[in-house]
């Protein structure tokens, strides 16, 4: 299969990036189409629905070979289970599934027709293999039941951001980050209350501690 887009999001690498679509509604990014693609016809009617899945490959994670078996981060990555049972992106074919907001449509910008979306899991250059609207009557099921993944992550950090630090941060991009660093960016088996993380996030590298609970950011840099 060929990418039909490529999105463009606020983060560079994969550390960072939430663990689910929807977890941090503020993030934008875009669906920017491959030149063929790059066709209006393609996209009529497409604005009549609130929510879109995104197909797309883990172009970060390819590896030669397959584990019948993985660790999700989500039980402490101590635990092995099915690869099948999990959302992880080691799997034989290396493809995700995003549900996110579309926020509106643009049909003539500079790259062609675009969709700006809200909620996106995905880093930057991500290929997109395919889009489908999400359909309410069909894809909600309210009785679903979600296995080891059926509630929510329990918690989210209180972020400390000192106020000249929060100044160097583009005042559209402040909402996002806070809610990044609200859903706690670590591995979820690291809990070193001494160590500095970073991570690039809208041409920013943010760095932070995390000590009982509170993230702190320490320092924001310029990539």
């Amino acid at each position: 299969m060929d990418p039909i887009a490529h999105i463009r999001s606020q983060f560079p690498t994969k550390f960072g990036v939430p663990r689910q679509a929807g977890l941090v509604e503020g993030l934008r990014a875009a669906v920017v189409f491959e030149p063929e693609y790059r066709v209006p016809d393609a996209l009529r009617g497409i604005e009549g629905f609130s929510h879109l899945w995104l197909i797309w490959e883990f172009s970060e994670n390819k590896r030669a070979g397959w584990s019948p078996t993985v660790r999700p981060p989500r039980l402490g990555g101590n635990q092995r289970l099915g690869v099948f049972a999990t959302r992880s992106p080691f799997r034989p074919n290396p493809i995700g599934l995003s549900c996110v907001r579309l926020e509106r449509v643009e049909l003539s910008t500079p790259d062609g027709p675009a969709l700006y979306v809200s909620g996106a899991d995905l880093v930057d250059g991500t290929p997109i293999l395919d889009i489908k609207p999400y359909v309410p009557y069909a894809d909600c099921h309210s009785e679903a039941v979600g296995g080891f993944a059926g509630e929510a992550p329990e918690g989210r950090l209180k972020v400390e951001f000192p106020p000249g630090l929060l100044a160097r941060v583009p005042e559209h991009c402040r909402e996002a980050l806070a809610g990044v660093l609200a859903q706690d960016p670590r591995p979820s088996y690291q809990n070193d209350p001494d160590r500095v993380y970073g991570f690039g996030f809208a041409g920013l590298e943010v760095r932070f501690r995390v000590r009982d609970g509170v993230l702190a950011v320490t320092e924001i840099l310029s990539e």
